[in-house]
């Protein structure tokens, strides 16, 4: 399972699992957040993201399409694809359990790595400061990651922001001189 659409979206896992392949256009490079996989009591159900604004569109960057690339083609040829069918499946095309994307996909890729143990909703937390840290305006990454208001985005990640302050400071400047 490739980590970089996780990264590069800061999809939520319910979101993540509950992508189909017609949710994704890799000629346009969008993916459409439509459903979450929600597990619970022994069963597994797509439901409605969580509100209005998790319902989005996510342009996706060049490594993700490139990682979606590589995974539907191995799909083929497991002869796991379908349109219909999660893009992140068991071995048998149907939904795949959050309990088994940590143990069998996640914790070993971050083991190969070297990397040290992380929660799943990390990566979320990672793409935002990315983006943050990149300039990208603070509205743009609250739609990115689905939140209601960008009061959401600004409170969890205002501590990505104070070194924007000197472009700031300079934009001040050259708008006053």
């Amino acid at each position: 399972m490739p980590l970089r659409p996780r990264l590069t979206t800061g999809m939520r896992q319910g979101e993540l699992l509950g992508l189909l392949w017609r949710d994704v256009d890799l000629t346009t490079k969008v993916l459409h957040v439509r459903r979450a996989l929600i597990t619970g009591y022994g069963k597994q159900t797509y439901e409605s993201p969580k509100s209005a604004k998790s319902r989005r569109s996510i342009t996706l960057s060049g490594k993700a399409v490139a990682a979606l690339e590589a995974h539907r083609r191995c799909s083929r040829d497991a002869g796991i694809y379908e349109d219909d069918r999660p893009v992140f499946c068991n071995r048998i095309g149907g939904p795949l359990h959050p309990k088994n994307l940590m143990d069998r996909h996640f914790r070993p890729m971050l083991r190969r790595a070297g990397l040290p143990p992380i929660r799943f909703h990390d990566l979320r937390h990672t793409a935002a400061t990315l983006l943050l840290s990149k300039g990208i305006h603070p509205k743009i990454v609250s739609e990115v990651l689905g939140h209601a208001n960008i009061s959401i985005t600004l409170d969890v990640y205002s501590h990505c922001l104070p070194n924007m302050q000197g472009p700031a400071a300079s934009a001040m400047d050259d708008a006053l001189n």
